[in-house]
Parts: C-alpha cells; structure tokens; sequence
C-alpha cells in the first residue's frame, strides 16, 4: 500500500530542497498571456469530458517526393502530382484547389484561405464560393499560423480563429461550419500550446451551439518558425520535436513539421523534419489518443483559462465589428505588434531563453524592434532575427 502524501508533506519537502518558504516565487512563472500559473495542483474545478478530434489517428502530412509515395499516407501539395491513389491530400495552393483533378480513391482538404491579411481586409467570397463547390471533405482553411508566427498571443490566436469563422457563416451560413479546417502553428511553451488546441476545440463547439450544433473542429498544426534559428539547425530540429508532440497530445487531426533548416532546406533535411512525426507516432503512440492532456489539473485549469479569456475577446472583436472590419481599422495589426514587441522584449531580456541565441551563446543585437516589426502589417518575424 502506498502511503498517501498531503499537501503539507509535499510543501514542507520543496520548502527543504529550494531553502526557502516562499515556493509560488521560484515555480510559479510569469507568462506573457496573463494565465495564472500554481506551483502545485491538487484538484481542477468543472472538470472537462474527453474533448474528441475528428480523426482517428493523427495524419502526419509530409511535402510530396516521389520517393516517399509509396510509404507515406498524407501528402501537403503545392502542386499537381498525378496518379496519387489511397491518400490524404492537403491542398495547399489557391490554384491547384480551383483546377486539381480528384481521384476517388484520394481524401481531400483545402489548406486555402478566403481571407486577405492586408488593411483592405477583404475575405474572397468568389473563392469561398468555388473551394465550397469542390468535393473536398473540408474546403476551406482558417489559418492563424501567420498569427503565431507574428508574435499574436494564445490568446490572440484563438479569438482571431473564432472572429474569422464568424464572418464565413454570416456569409455562407451555419453549414459552413463541417467544412472548415483550422491551420495552427505551435510555438514551444509546451503545455501552453497543448492547452491552446483542447481551448480551440472548446470555443469552437460553444460557437457551434449558437447555431444549434455541435461541432468538432478539424485541426492542422504545423511547427512555428517563431522561435527558430537560422544558425541552430539542430536546436531547431529539438524545438519542433516538442511541438509536434505538443499538438499530438492536444489533439491536432493532422501534423506538419516545417524544415528545421532555416536556409539551405534540401530533401535530407526534410525528409529528417517528416521522420520526427514517425517516431512520435509509432515509438510513443500519442497520435491515436482523442485527448491525452484530459485530466491532468494544470493542463485542464490553464485550458479553460485560455477559453474563457479568448471567448471574452473575441465578443469585444465582434463589438468592434469583427474580424475584416478590424483589419481595415488597423486594431487586428496594432494588438499584434504589441504583443510581438511584449514577447521580442523578453527575449532581449534573457526571459524567454533560445539556446543559441540569447544564451549558450548569448549573441549581440544586430537589429532593433522598430527594423524587424510594423503597426500596420501582420508580418512574421523569427525572435532570433534581432540577433542575427
């Protein structure tokens, strides 16, 4: 029999080893999203039911080479390959959706968003329109990857990712609902970002229930460039290790690894970028569970925190007129530069370590914000490229 260990046993234990009474300053640490983070927890207040994904299994997506096509499931095209059979195919170029030639034996997913990202703000109904009359099982891509990679906060994220999926079914109406994918970058504060997609999975059916529905949203996760090197290939080979392993335990319904190199991609190195989805998947098997944080009480506390804090601001975003009326405004890309300058702030000051970067070695600047980041465009910016 074990012998059960109290709160007071495991206090009185941290307090010895960390030689101080004051535990919550060492362990607790501050994060840029304004989550509150415990040392220690012991119980989750309205515990979350398994929150399903909509896939069996995990696709995990490779870019296409022929020499890969007998092995691999899930291909990411950019361009028309013919005679591809039994695959999962995530079209990933506006004219290869209009044009591409189905093969019945193939599944399909539109990776192409209707949106345009400029102050113009305009979201292309005639595209919509078009990808819509495909006979794809999802046909059109709300993509906040370009918001990741931009510096937006989790919380950004996800209230951009609602905001966006408003104004598809105000136009389009509450089916479009069962055709849309969402397209995440997963960044490397680990937890955080498995919390991020189990919130997206939470708001996303909320929105749902407005409409009568319940729905479950289809997810595809890439690694971030954000936090990438261009002099650490290995180190970033290690960091997108982390968040594919991230969005597998999340739940994600498809995973793609960007190429750790930086500069001088070739096909070695993305074949090596592929190969780390396969020994997640087939060496640790976190691919075929629905929701493998469940239950674990800081993952489940952090979880509702970033879906209530992203559903708050996505009403304040439809109060101002959602998503296209934002941009136009020029509100979307102002809060965005923000909260890039909040984050690149804190890797100047050694508060968000990257190996390599600002430590081990810690380089010196060749850049400033006001050179890397703009008030008016949603732009991406690796955090290293200060220093490089």
């Amino acid at each position: 029999m074990f012998q059960k260990t109290t709160f007071q046993d495991w206090e009185n234990l941290v307090q010895k080893q960390l030689k101080t009474d004051d535990i919550d300053s060492i362990l607790s640490k501050e994060n840029l999203e304004g989550i509150s983070v415990k040392a220690y927890y012991d119980s989750v207040s309205n515990p979350l039911q398994n929150l399903p994904k909509v896939e069996e299994s995990t696709h995990l997506v490779s870019p296409y080479e022929e020499s890969s096509e007998e092995n691999v499931f899930a291909f990411l095209l950019e361009q028309n390959v013919e005679n591809l059979t039994e695959k999962v195919i995530f079209v990933n170029n506006k004219k290869l959706a209009e044009h591409i030639l189905l093969d019945e034996t193939n599944r399909y997913f539109s990776l192409v968003d209707v949106f345009s990202e400029d102050p113009k703000g305009n979201l292309n109904q005639q595209l919509g329109k078009e990808l819509l009359a495909k006979d794809f099982e999802r046909n059109i891509c709300v993509d906040v990857s370009l918001h990741q990679n931009s510096g937006a906060t989790i919380v950004s994220q996800l209230a951009i990712a609602l905001s966006k999926t408003k104004e598809l079914t105000e136009i389009f109406g509450s089916e479009i609902l069962h055709q849309i994918i969402f397209k995440i970058a997963i960044g490397s504060n680990y937890f955080f970002e498995i919390a991020k997609i189990r919130a997206l999975k939470l708001i996303f059916n909320q929105f749902s229930k407005e409409y009568n529905l319940n729905e479950i949203p289809f997810i595809f996760a890439e690694t971030s460039l954000r936090n990438k090197s261009k002099n650490d290939a290995e180190n970033n080979l290690i960091r997108s290790s982390l968040e594919l392993s991230a969005a597998m335990i999340g739940g994600a319904d498809a995973v793609f690894s960007n190429d750790y190199k930086i500069e001088n991609s070739d096909s070695l190195s993305q074949e090596i970028s592929f190969k780390q989805q396969i020994v997640l998947a087939y060496e640790s098997i976190i691919n075929v569970f629905d929701d493998a944080g469940n239950g674990s009480y800081y993952v489940e506390n952090i979880t509702q925190q970033f879906a209530e804090k992203s559903w708050k601001l996505f009403l304040e975003m439809e109060e101002k007129g959602g998503y296209c009326e934002l941009l136009k405004s020029g509100f979307i890309q102002e809060k965005i530069y923000e909260e890039a300058l909040n984050e690149q702030n804190w890797v100047e000051e050694g508060k968000i370590k990257l190996i390599g970067v600002n430590q081990y070695p810690k380089l010196e600047k060749t850049k400033s914000t006001e050179e890397l980041y703009s008030k008016t465009e949603i732009k991406p910016v690796r955090l290293s490229e200060m220093f490089e």
